[in-house]
């Protein structure tokens, strides 16, 4: 069994295949432990999954993952988490964006004996305006949010420890809050200075529409952190405060009927009204938490549904490993 297991996803990255392999071989090699290599394709049109499984029919220790079509960056993570055996799992870009050479810094604070390990892009390369601000400010937001102090949630460049990030469901745009997420299970987080060269060969996949894609799962993480096991908390609560006001109101209406005789729909139609949504809505409210509290309770169960399907897996079998028949 490995020690270290290093997840790359590509999507159309053909460019920066050969070289990121070589690097990645060379840095650990250096280190001197056990190592694996797993390269999920994301449903890439170009070259990129030719020069993946050459690599992995020459390297034992690469494992190529071929999704059946684009799942995004989040889905890919997952397939490679699901499929690391080494105690420490660590993950990064394939575009070169991140240098291989820091790979030593991450595994060194896991040693110290860290969970999760996150890069901070402290000197970004990006466009000021299209890229550091909203991310600047999306940062900021998550870190009042989650309540984790730390810099930089965006980049994939981050190392775990494999019990905590395959207790971790991903699905979604989830993988730039795996440390706020990994927190709420009290795993210990450090952040550490990378670089952030500019991108050489290709074409990035990301730009200013992905903004508020994070805008919004900034609300789900908020949610998730703080009622992700009792949604019946939330929702109730707001259910209760909405019923109890629209019963009120009713209840004011029918002595206003009971002392004065007249028409209190005729006169007071729009009270009414309000009364008796607000009372729907309350109902509605609390069975929605009544809902959640039953998702909870599926969430807990031993199924596990895959956000990505595979279509193969390449790797070469090492001489040490013994026949099957």
């Amino acid at each position: 069994m490995p020690k270290y297991s290093i997840t790359v996803p590509f999507h159309n990255e053909e460019e920066n295949v050969t070289a990121l392999y070589d690097q990645l071989k060379d840095v650990m090699e250096q280190v001197g432990e056990s190592f694996e290599l797993i390269f999920v394709d994301d449903g890439s049109r170009d070259r990129t999954y030719r020069l993946l499984e050459e690599i992995a029919a020459v390297d034992s220790r690469v494992l190529v993952i071929k999704l059946r079509r684009n799942f995004g960056q989040t889905s890919a993570l997952a397939a490679g988490f699901d499929h690391a055996q080494g105690d420490y799992v660590l993950a990064m870009d394939g575009d070169l964006q991140h240098n291989p050479q820091e790979i030593p810094a991450f595994l060194e604070k896991l040693e110290e004996g860290y969970d999760v390990v996150s890069g901070w892009r402290a000197q970004r390369a990006d466009n000021f305006v299209m890229r550091r601000i909203p991310s600047r400010a999306a940062n900021w937001l998550m870190a009042k949010l989650s309540g984790v102090d730390i810099h930089d949630f965006g980049t994939t460049f981050k190392a775990y420890r494999r019990e905590v990030i395959q207790n971790i469901p991903l699905y979604g745009q989830m993988h730039r809050f795996i440390p706020a997420l990994a927190s709420w299970y009290g795993a210990s987080i450090v952040e550490i200075p990378i670089s952030n060269p500019a991108r050489l060969y290709g074409k990035s996949h990301y730009g200013i529409s992905r903004t508020f894609r994070v805008f919004f799962d900034l609300l789900t993480i908020r949610f998730l952190l703080k009622y992700m096991m009792r949604p019946l908390h939330f929702f109730g609560s707001f259910g209760a405060v909405s019923a109890l006001l629209g019963l009120a109101m009713a209840f004011g209406l029918m002595l206003m009927k009971l002392i004065t005789h007249g028409h209190v729909l005729h006169e007071h139609g729009p009270w009414f009204i309000m009364a008796s949504v607000l009372i729907l809505a309350g109902v509605q409210l609390i069975g929605i938490g009544l809902l959640g509290e039953l998702q909870v309770r599926h969430y807990h169960s031993p199924q596990h549904r895959a956000p990505y399907t595979v279509d193969r897996m390449v790797r070469l079998r090492s001489s040490e490993e013994p026949a099957h028949s």
